[in-house]
């Protein structure tokens, strides 16, 4: 028959009773200052058997992620530690209205696929999250029962899958023979049923997340796909427009009225926006996918750079240029650096309004970053959310009226952020806006 042993520990004031050998071990550990005892797989499982299977069923279940390993392995695990003839693990399905079976040792499926969260002592040990073991002469289950009879088995359990409270399957076992059960022997089975529950979780939320990431994958390969070739399909037709209706300027300019001027000044603009709007696309795809060529680059020639690159426009508007009298060496890709230099330097001049009269870059070194800051004395930005203008294609209120494609404070974003570094802005209380950003001191040039 079945048995079942409680062991009942004698009760003293509501405390157990602890022989005096052990209780003379206990007292020996709380006089002393610290503990230290060598960690030991083979004696732990000398000492305790049952804490030794679930270190070893907590090891074995982080090793896969899974899912048919996972199960598979854990039911052959407890089929051998409680010297049990079969197995089944259901799992439940996405609706919750039913089980179905995700593996199997010992008996075929037999029609058994599916189970009904209703259905026999196995529903009734998900409904009320129990750990059920009964003779297979007691269910009420006729046929099954026969079936079971049929292949020698004499007593099944069942325990719930429980995962963060919610059952998540059940794990049928099967022994031919009479077995007896204590409430180690349960406990220990309720313990590693709940591990196998959150072990099939972390597997299916693990191939949830692949499956998204395989998404994400295509649909980044499709952008990416489309970017190329729409910069790339573009680029040809806009220029030739640009140069057939300049030559159409030159040799037929004097047939035009003045409005058929108009229109061919209209087109080549047209075309040049255009144009750079896919070198600007372009750019931008080359910032991202483009691996970094990280060398050292000497900032003082950096700025010297961008000085003179738009000297004419800070001489014409008598904008004052300042820069420390120092600058440091850093490790960084060059032509990045070089890009984000210019954006800043280049979104003070279109943006500061006729009054801009300084442009000041500034430097210092903190918290393991170099962060380098574009100050100016312009309108500033207004009305504008922080975060939002470093994303692709904004343009806030004060752009109107300006070229610009919205794409140059996302390159700079993107190559800080490929840096390790980031971006960030302040905006003046009355005028002016300062763009910062920051380079990590440890960048190492590679082998």
């Amino acid at each position: 028959m079945l048995k079942y042993q409680q062991d009942q520990l004698p009760v003293v004031s509501g405390h157990l009773c602890i022989s005096s050998k052990q209780n003379k071990k206990w007292v020996m550990l709380f006089n002393r200052k610290y503990i230290s005892v060598k960690i030991s797989e083979s004696k732990m499982k000398q000492r305790n058997e049952e804490l030794s299977l679930l270190l070893e069923m907590s090891n074995f279940l982080s090793i896969s992620m899974d899912l048919n390993d996972i199960l598979e392995g854990a039911l052959a695990k407890v089929l051998e530690h409680f010297d049990l003839d079969a197995g089944r693990i259901y799992l439940l399905d996405d609706e919750s209205q039913s089980f179905y079976l995700a593996a199997h040792r010992g008996l075929e499926p037999g029609g058994l696929e599916t189970l009904g969260f209703d259905e026999g002592f196995s529903g009734r040990a998900a409904r009320t999250k129990s750990f059920i073991a009964q003779h297979v002469t007691e269910l009420a289950d006729k046929k099954r029962a026969g079936l079971l009879l049929s292949k020698g088995f004499r007593i099944i359990i069942c325990a719930p899958l429980i995962a963060l409270g919610k059952v998540v399957g059940v794990m049928n076992l099967a022994s031919r023979n009479i077995i007896s059960l204590d409430q180690n022997r349960i406990d220990l089975c309720i313990a590693i049923g709940n591990l196998i529950a959150i072990a099939a979780n972390n597997a299916n939320t693990y191939e949830l997340l692949q499956c998204k990431i395989e998404t994400l994958k295509e649909k980044k390969d499709t952008i990416k796909f489309f970017a190329y070739s729409i910069s790339h399909d573009l680029k040809s037709p806009a220029i030739g427009i640009h140069a057939l209706t300049k030559r159409l300027q030159e040799k037929y300019e004097h047939f035009f009225d003045e409005k058929g001027k108009a229109h061919c000044d209209q087109i080549v603009k047209a075309s040049e926006k255009m144009t750079a709007l896919v070198e600007t696309i372009n750019t931008y795809i080359s910032t991202k996918e483009a691996p970094l060529n990280m060398e050292k680059v000497k900032i003082k020639e950096i700025t010297e750079e961008i000085r003179d690159q738009f000297h004419s426009q800070l001489h014409k508007r008598k904008i004052n240029w300042s820069e420390p009298d120092t600058l440091p060496e850093i490790v960084a890709d060059r032509l990045a650096l070089l890009r984000v230099f210019q954006n800043f330097v280049d979104n003070a001049l279109k943006y500061g309004g006729k009054d801009l009269l300084k442009i000041e870059i500034g430097h210092e070194e903190r918290d393991g970053f170099h962060i380098f800051s574009f100050s100016d004395d312009g309108v500033g930005i207004k009305g504008e959310n922080k975060e939002d203008i470093f994303e692709l294609f904004h343009r806030n209120e004060t752009s109107h009226g300006t070229d610009g494609s919205g794409l140059g404070l996302a390159i700079v974003k993107e190559i800080a952020e490929r840096h390790r570094g980031k971006v960030w802005v302040d905006f003046g209380t009355s005028k002016g806006t300062t763009f910062y950003i920051s380079i990590p001191n440890n960048h190492e040039i590679p082998g």
